[in-house]
């Protein structure tokens, strides 16, 4: 038996051309033309979801729905949309979409450890300033400790020297 293209493998559909298809068929033997589809999931970014009701006939309920409106989805990209007979847009095909979405989501995915490998190298180099920051701070206290003993230093002599000879005398700084 030649499987036809369904979307839920605990469902039965009827395509378009009236033949019985059912089960979610992926396998790489029914298919042909694989290709990466990396920009065609961008499409995703003009549709807009919104929240609806169905009209009473549809749905006595009148519970709250979530979803697309096949005439706004048919506008952005036809493909996504399953048309009655008369060719007027009548549903979405939400599994396209899902693999859109996943799509997407691994670009997004990939994108996001680029910038998580990125910020690991910024903070290593950040951490590495820090470190050589901290030295040279560290070899100028050294530096302005010693040259402040050195002043130190003479001031007592100048300070000594005054207390012997009673004497101020004049002194030339040096470095």
């Amino acid at each position: 038996m030649q499987p036809s293209g369904g979307t839920d493998s605990d469902s039965e559909t009827i395509t378009s051309t009236g033949r019985l298809g059912g089960g979610n068929v992926c396998s790489r033997r029914y298919k042909h033309g694989n290709r990466p589809r990396e920009k065609a999931s961008q499409v995703l970014y003009a549709l807009k979801p919104v929240s609806f009701r169905y009209n009473k006939e549809s749905d006595a309920t009148q519970t709250l729905a979530f979803g697309l409106i096949a005439e706004e989805v048919a506008e952005v990209c036809p493909e996504l949309v399953g048309r009655n007979p008369e060719g007027q847009p009548e549903s979405v095909r939400y599994e396209q979409i899902n693999a859109m979405l996943l799509n997407e989501f691994l670009k997004e995915h990939r994108k996001v450890e680029e910038q998580q490998a990125a910020i690991a190298e910024l903070k290593s180099l950040v951490a590495q300033q820090q470190k050589e920051f901290q030295t040279a701070i560290a070899e100028r206290r050294k530096d302005l400790d010693a040259r402040l003993q050195q002043q130190d230093g003479r001031i007592q002599r100048v300070s000594d020297e005054v207390e012997v000879n009673g004497t101020v005398r004049q002194v030339t700084a040096t470095p």
